[in-house]
């Protein structure tokens, strides 16, 4: 459970995100908004990577700064928008970085790491690549090489910042599809910022809005997505359809402003 209480993160003087409260719950949910709202600097928050100028995140009731960042990472990872690795890394050694957590600074890989890196590949597709150079693979290949690394860190919750991004329609589907196999199969939870409202609507539980460094709105999709809330936040004239399958869709009419 990841707690999140009047939480205001930023860079040096300038607030970024201000006085945001909310109870992440084991799921797929998908942080919308419009550009430059949060959503990276809440996720990086969220990981530990900046420290928060008010309030207080908790896992699992104890703040994140009294974990060490070993412990820390064995509960959650974290990829961002762009990752990056060494050129010439193949696919199985970024996948075995995900076990440095669990390694320590001298400890080498024994066959319980090897076993986990070799599941993680196939859990995410990836198995029949592995002695690929990453940079050799396609962006959704890539793309689920990063979550097999992240599938090898065996953590709890896995946070993604546009984890679609600069990928085509059919590979942000697969990766999509991906993380709610994940979910269902192996408990995984994942919060990931994303910008298409549809997707976010179809392959997640709950949709956490955010506007100007502060949080909208929280709920299931068919709560959140409203003619009202879209035209509010991104200035969009929407309407929602529900397709027959039962998810919720916005369609969009023209801008609102």
């Amino acid at each position: 459970m990841l707690e999140i209480d009047n939480l205001s993160l930023g860079y040096g003087q300038r607030r970024i995100v201000n006085g945001v409260s909310l109870t992440l719950s084991p799921g797929v949910c998908a942080l919308l908004g419009p550009n430059g709202c949060g959503k990276s600097t809440l996720l990086k928050g969220l990981a530990g990577l900046l420290k928060p100028q008010t309030g207080a995140i908790r896992l699992d009731g104890r703040e994140l700064s009294a974990w060490s960042r070993s412990d820390l990472a064995r509960r959650l990872a974290f990829m961002p928008q762009q990752p990056t690795a060494p050129d010439e890394i193949q696919v199985r050694q970024l996948v075995m970085l995900g076990r440095y957590p669990h390694l320590g600074l001298w400890r080498r890989p024994g066959q319980e790491d090897h076993d986990r890196v070799e599941w993680a590949m196939r859990q995410t597709g990836v198995a029949q690549l592995a002695e690929q150079a990453l940079r050799s693979l396609s962006g959704g290949q890539q793309q689920r090489v990063w979550i097999a690394m992240a599938l090898a860190q065996q953590a709890d919750l896995l946070l993604l910042d546009e984890p679609t991004t600069y990928l085509d329609w059919g590979y942000q589907l697969e990766t999509l599809e991906l993380l709610g196999q994940l979910n269902r199969e192996q408990g995984l939870s994942v919060l990931m910022s994303l910008h298409e409202l549809n997707q976010a609507a179809r392959y997640a539980d709950r949709l956490v809005v955010m506007r100007a460094g502060g949080l909208v709105r929280e709920g299931t999709p068919a709560e959140v997505l409203t003619p009202a809330l879209i035209a509010d936040v991104f200035g969009v004239d929407a309407h929602i359809v529900q397709d027959d399958d039962g998810f919720h869709h916005a369609l969009a009419r023209g801008t609102a402003r």
